[in-house]
């Protein structure tokens, strides 16, 4: 399973999904499915994500134990 720190960043960014989905060039769906775990992003999106906040894609995504 894939867990993300998302929305945490989008808060310290005060950002909305909507605002975050049209940067990385997707529906605020989208976003909001991630963020919930309903949704795991391609390597490009999680990539794109990683550089409106400035960090590594490893500080947003993590893999937990259970998916392996």
């Amino acid at each position: 399973m894939i867990i993300n720190k998302i929305k945490e960043f989008r808060a310290w960014e005060n950002m909305k999904q909507e605002d975050l989905a049209k940067l990385v060039g997707v529906r605020r769906e989208t976003i909001g499915n991630l963020e919930k775990g309903r949704y795991n992003p391609s390597l490009v999106l999680a990539w794109n994500i990683a550089k409106v906040f400035r960090v590594t894609i490893e500080e947003i995504f993590t893999v937990t134990d259970d998916s392996l």
